[in-house]
């Protein structure tokens, strides 16, 4: 059969697709969530977490005239910043962050700082060692060092595939599982059960329209990673592209789903909100899901944003090709075909 037929009209998934399509250019909020948002934030984590070689590390000295001697060596110790902290402040200045150590000038010193912070501990080290040293310490040997500056290893370069990844699970979600409750209260829906059109040609017309803003969606915030912070991009564009295609398809089906039956937007909010609150905390995003206990990894791993965050790092920051993420693709293939089935099956227009 023609896309077009006798009458002039085009076949309903052609129709229904352009209506979306439609739909979405006339919400500026939506196209805000889809392409200012994930830049707006990699600005802020970027800005949070900058990567600028050694930093300093700030330390804070109790008490008054007694810690002068000790003030003035730590001072001139390199990779050190010594900040002054007001009496009773010392608690308040470990907790905000304004210091990692507190030294008292006792003897010998003692090291006030949160056992549970990597950089409490890092500071607790280079203090000690440069104390140590300013009293004569003499050490065995001198190792070689040999920095090693691995492009793709900052902190934004690891972020924004992770960026990219939320943004297609959010976009997914949310602009299809809202349009079909958002139609089904406007009593559209309800004047489609007269129509020839079948629920599969409703369904697929909505993936299909979220797949039609899925190039710039990706490629916007990986040029600005690209031009603003020097981000690599070690894989190729069509490895990219079709990691990207597969985990668009896997989300919105999802938000098939989850629109299916909902009636109301507290509805579709509330399902929505506790389908992808476990993957932001879980799937890695902004910090590595290696740090959650290895009796909660299985569950981790079967998410889809992991799969999709996964697969978008190793082809983006490595370079890995699409059979070494075949694991990862199978996984997000399959959470394409069990909703979209699950949403065909239980989808009702009323």
């Amino acid at each position: 059969m023609s896309s077009v037929d006798r009458g002039g009209a085009h076949h309903p998934l052609v129709e229904l697709t352009l209506t979306r399509l439609r739909e979405f250019v006339r919400e500026p909020e939506a196209l805000f969530w889809t392409f200012v948002f994930p830049i707006v934030m990699t600005i802020v984590m970027a800005m949070a977490f900058p990567s600028r070689g050694a930093q300093a590390v700030p330390v804070g000295i109790a008490g008054g005239d007694a810690g002068a001697g000790m003030r003035a060596t730590l001072s001139n110790s390199p990779g050190i910043v010594v900040r002054d902290i007001p009496s009773g402040g010392e608690q308040r200045a470990l907790r905000e962050g304004e210091v990692h150590l507190i030294v008292v000038p006792t003897d010998p010193p003692t090291y006030r700082f949160d056992l549970a912070r990597i950089e409490s501990r890092t500071a607790r080290l280079v203090v000690d060692d440069a104390l140590k040293r300013a009293v004569g310490r003499t050490d065995p040997w001198v190792a070689h060092e040999q920095p090693v500056a691995v492009p793709g290893s900052r902190y934004i370069d690891w972020l924004i595939p992770g960026m990219v990844a939320m943004g297609i699970m959010s976009n997914g979600m949310w602009g299809v599982g809202f349009s079909i409750v958002q139609a089904r209260m406007r009593k559209l829906l309800k004047r489609m059960v007269a129509s020839p059109m079948r629920k599969r040609e409703y369904l697929l017309a909505q993936l299909l329209a979220r797949l039609l803003f899925l190039l710039p969606e990706v490629a916007v915030p990986i040029a600005f990673g690209v031009l603003a912070f020097g981000m690599p991009v070690n894989g190729s564009l069509a490895a990219i592209a079709v990691v990207t295609l597969i985990g668009a398809l896997a989300f919105g089906a999802i938000g098939l789903l989850i629109g299916s039956r909902a009636k109301t937007f507290e509805a579709v909010s509330g399902l929505m909100n506790m389908a992808m609150l476990p993957m932001w905390l879980l799937s890695g995003v902004f910090f590595s899901a290696s740090n959650f206990p290895d009796a909660v990894q299985p569950a981790i791993q079967a998410l889809p944003l992991t799969a999709l965050v996964d697969a978008l790092r190793a082809v983006v920051l490595e370079g890995a090709t699409l059979t070494a993420v075949r694991a990862e693709l199978v996984g997000l293939a399959l959470w394409t075909a069990v909703p979209f089935a699950l949403a065909l099956r239980i989808f009702r227009w009323r």
